[in-house]
């Protein structure tokens, strides 16, 4: 059977995209591995309808209503190759099946590149965030770590005291120019360049010289990079992005390869589950045109 769009990667903007193609009566395959980027946090915040509702239930809701479309298949796999051209392709999964589909759409998301840091990656999500719009309104105006990666924090380190009273840990990574200082002590921030050793407790900073700096919670820019390569071995170029790279789209979110798409976190930046939604719904409706003009 040859599907009329196959998405690899089930969750939020691969079923918002679906959605729309399930309701003009297209069939559809989601080729999904089940390994959503925020499976980490315990409730999701700033999407409306759904705010502080568990992501796992948001989507088991969400699934849900797609099986309910007689044209969905979905299966739970991992899909290593996509071979072919518009019209033509094919993808091959870890479990040796092969699905042929005229379209396709990557929503595979992004891989996180965390500092290394004792401690950090195992509160990643639930007392480690990127997001302050996502997060930030749950820590009540405590004090508040930013943890430097690179140039952009700054910008974190910047914008996060509207949450909190921030406290700016350059860890080595950021070298601070005087406008700079100024700026931030301006927004009342506090400056801390003594290096982080480790994470301990909930969100406390253990520096180089031992001192415990105790936080509500932590904030911290990782690199992204699609999570997996199948778009780029396609064919599909890839565009640098101040937080690392992405899968290069058009305004009507096809790739540089004709007829396949992507969206979501692995082809837009800022990164949210309303964001990731409504790039979905706009791939699903731009992938139903190219199928019928």
């Amino acid at each position: 059977m040859q599907h009329d769009v196959i998405v690899v990667g089930g969750s939020y903007a691969g079923m918002a995209a679906s959605l729309q193609l399930l309701r003009a009566r297209r069939s559809v395959l989601i080729v999904d591995a089940g390994i959503r980027r925020n499976r980490f946090a315990r409730r999701a915040h700033g999407f409306l309808g759904q705010d502080g509702v568990d992501p796992a239930e948001i989507v088991r809701t969400a699934r849900a209503q797609l099986q309910a479309y007689p044209t969905l298949t979905w299966i739970e796999d991992t899909a290593e190759a996509v071979t072919g051209q518009k019209d033509a392709f094919a993808v091959m999964t870890a479990q040796g099946s092969r699905h042929e589909g005229r379209r396709i759409l990557f929503a595979t998301g992004v891989s996180d590149a965390l500092p290394q840091i004792e401690g950090l990656a195992e509160r990643w999500g639930t007392s480690v965030f990127h997001c302050p719009y996502c997060h930030g309104y749950e820590l009540n105006q405590g004090r508040i770590g930013v943890i430097a990666t690179g140039p952009m924090s700054v910008h974190q380190a910047q914008l996060i005291p509207e949450w909190g009273a921030v406290t700016f840990l350059t860890n080595g990574v950021v070298t601070l120019d005087d406008a700079v200082r100024a700026d931030l002590v301006s927004r009342g921030v506090t400056i801390e360049e003594t290096p982080i050793r480790r994470l301990d407790g909930e969100a406390d900073v253990v520096l180089a010289d031992e001192r415990r700096l105790a936080f509500v919670g932590l904030f911290t820019a990782s690199r992204n990079a699609p999570s997996t390569p199948i778009a780029q071995t396609l064919g599909c170029a890839l565009a640098e992005t101040p937080f690392g790279t992405q899968v290069q789209t058009d305004d009507m979110k096809e790739t540089s390869v004709p007829g396949a798409f992507a969206c979501g976190d692995t082809a837009r930046v800022p990164h949210s589950v309303s964001l990731a939604v409504a790039d979905g719904a706009w791939a699903g409706a731009t992938l139903h045109r190219s199928l019928v003009f």
